[in-house]
C-alpha cells in the first residue's frame, strides 16, 4: 500500500490543462461528466455552469458531453441544470423496461447507457464552491497514463467550519472495514466520495450496488478485477457538501456495511433492515428502514447496451 501511494498518488497541479488537452488529441478519448442529481437545484446549476465555461470550449474542449442524471427530483434540478447547458435524462427514460429502483447506484449504473465518453467522471451535484479542478484531476491520469484504469478524488471535508471533520461514515465504517479486510485500499484517503473517473471499459464490466453502497462496491471490485496498481488518487483541495443528520448516516452506514458483506461472503443477509430511534411525545419511537438488498449486473450484460456499443 505504501508504494502505491507513492506511485498512484498526485496532486491537480502534476498534470497541468495543456498536457491533458494535448494527451486528449493525441489519443482520441473523449470525455463524458456526470451529475447524478435529487433536489439539488441549489448547487447544480453553479456545477454545470463552471464546466461549460472552464471544460467545454473551443480553447479548451476537454469535456465531451456534460448529463445530469435526475433521480425524480421534485424541486427545480432538471430546470437549472438545462438552463445551465447540461443535457438532462431522467432516471426513468434510460432502461425503462427495468422499473428504477431508488438510489444514488441506480443512477449511475444507468448513466452507462445515457453516455458515451470513453472515460466517465462522476461529481455529486451538492458541491458547493466547485471547481474545475474536480473534473481535471481524476480525468488527468486516464488521459496521460494507459495503466490507470480508476482514479478517486481526495480532498479535506470540513464540516461547518471545523476543518477535517467530514466523512463521518468514512472513518467509522469504510474506513476500518477496508483496512481490516482489504488492505489493499487502506490508502484511499476518500474511499466513499462521489467524485471519481474510469474508464467505460471497466464500468461496463462492475456491478453496481443501487444504493449508498456503490462507492464501496465499486472500489473493491475495481480492485479485483484490474489490480491496485490500475487504481489512483488525485488531490483536489476542499469539498464543501451539503450534509446529512445522524440518521441518515446510519442509513448509509448499514448499506455500506451490507455491501461489504457481501463481497467477503455472498451470504444471506440475517435482517436486512436497520431499526433507529426518534424521540417523541411519549418517549423513544423505532423506525424501521429496509437497507438496500439490490446491484444491478455489470452493464456489458445488458443488451440494450451492447446493442448500442455495436452500433457506434
Amino acid at each position: 500500500m505504501e508504494r502505491w501511494l507513492d506511485r498512484r498518488s498526485w496532486s491537480v497541479g502534476d498534470r497541468p490543462l495543456d498536457q491533458l488537452l494535448a494527451a486528449k488529441r493525441d489519443t482520441g478519448t473523449t470525455v463524458g461528466v456526470v451529475l447524478p442529481a435529487l433536489n439539488e437545484e441549489a448547487t447544480v446549476g453553479d456545477i454545470v455552469t463552471t464546466i461549460r465555461r472552464e471544460l467545454m470550449t473551443d480553447a479548451v474542449p476537454l469535456v465531451d458531453e456534460l448529463v445530469v442524471l435526475d433521480s425524480g427530483s421534485t424541486d427545480r434540478t432538471a430546470e437549472a441544470a438545462a438552463a445551465a447547458g447540461a443535457r438532462v435524462v431522467h432516471r426513468d427514460s434510460v432502461l425503462p423496461r427495468l422499473p428504477a429502483l431508488p438510489g444514488k447506484g441506480e443512477v449511475l449504473w444507468r448513466s452507462l447507457l445515457a453516455t458515451s465518453g470513453d472515460v466517465v467522471c462522476f461529481v455529486d451535484a451538492d458541491l458547493r464552491d466547485f471547481s474545475a479542478d474536480f473534473v481535471t484531476g481524476i480525468v488527468g491520469p486516464l488521459l496521460t497514463d494507459p495503466g490507470v484504469q480508476f482514479v478517486k478524488a481526495m480532498y479535506d471535508r470540513p464540516l461547518g467550519e471545523v476543518a477535517g471533520q467530514g466523512g463521518r461514515v468514512t472513518e467509522l465504517v469504510a474506513r476500518p472495514l477496508l483496512n481490516l479486510h482489504w488492505p489493499q485500499l487502506a490508502g484511499f484517503v476518500q474511499p466513499l466520495g462521489g467524485e471519481y473517473a474510469a474508464r467505460r471499459s471497466l464500468l461496463e464490466r462492475l456491478p453496481f450496488p443501487v444504493g449508498y453502497g456503490v462507492e464501496l462496491g465499486l472500489l473493491v471490485d475495481a480492485l479485483h478485477t484490474v489490480g491496485l496498481d490500475a487504481l489512483a488518487q488525485v488531490d483536489v483541495g476542499v469539498r464543501v457538501h451539503r450534509h446529512q443528520d445522524g440518521r441518515a448516516l446510519g442509513r448509509m452506514a448499514a448499506a455500506i456495511y451490507r455491501t461489504a458483506q457481501l463481497r467477503l461472503a455472498r451470504g444471506h443477509l440475517v435482517r436486512p433492515v436497520l431499526t433507529q430511534f426518534e424521540r417523541t411525545e411519549s418517549g423513544f419511537a423505532p423506525r424501521t428502514y429496509a437497507v438496500d438488498t439490490e446491484e444491478r449486473p455489470p452493464m456489458a450484460e445488458i443488451p440494450e447496451y451492447v446493442a448500442r456499443r455495436r452500433a457506434a
